[in-house]
C-alpha cells in the first residue's frame, strides 16, 4: 500500500472517530430525554384530577415552588419548535408516551450506528497494524 493510501486510511479513521464521538453525544442526549419523559409521565399519573394535589414546580437552577394543582385543569405541553398547546392530563400522557417510544427507537438506531462505526474503526486499526508490520518488514 502506498503512502497516499496510508494517509487516506488515516484520514478515514479520524473521520470515523469524529462521527463516533458525535453519535455518543447524541446517544447521551436521547437518554436524557428518555429519562425526562419517563419522569414526566410518572408524575402526571400521580396527579389526582379530583382533588388538590400539592406539588413542586421547578423554576430553574434547582429552585422549586410549592403549589397545588387545580382539579380537571388543562396542562400546557411543549410539542416542539417552540409551540405549546393545552391538553388534558390523559392526552398529555398519551403524547409523552408516543414521544418516549420515538426516542427509544432513535436510541436503538444510534446505538446500532455506533456499533457499525466501532467495527469499521477496528477494521481500520487492523489494516493500519498490517501496514506498519509490512513497512517494518521491508526495512
Amino acid at each position: 500500500m502506498s503512502e497516499e493510501q496510508t494517509q487516506q486510511l488515516l484520514y478515514q479513521m479520524q473521520t470515523l472517530e469524529g462521527y463516533f464521538s458525535d453519535l455518543s453525544k447524541r446517544e447521551a442526549s436521547i437518554a436524557s430525554i428518555i429519562r425526562e419523559a419517563t419522569s414526566a409521565i410518572q408524575s402526571l399519573k400521580i396527579i389526582d384530577n379530583k382533588a388538590d394535589t400539592e406539588t413542586l414546580v421547578p423554576l430553574g437552577l434547582g429552585t422549586f415552588v410549592k403549589t397545588k394543582t387545580i382539579p380537571n385543569e388543562k396542562l400546557i405541553l411543549n410539542i416542539g419548535a417552540g409551540i405549546a398547546v393545552e391538553k388534558d392530563k390523559d392526552s398529555a400522557i398519551n403524547f409523552l408516551e408516543l414521544r418516549l417510544k420515538e426516542m427509544q427507537v432513535a436510541l436503538q438506531e444510534t446505538s446500532n450506528q455506533k456499533q457499525q462505526i466501532a467495527a469499521s474503526l477496528e477494521q481500520g486499526k487492523q489494516q493500519m497494524e498490517q501496514l506498519m508490520a509490512a513497512s517494518s518488514g521491508k526495512k
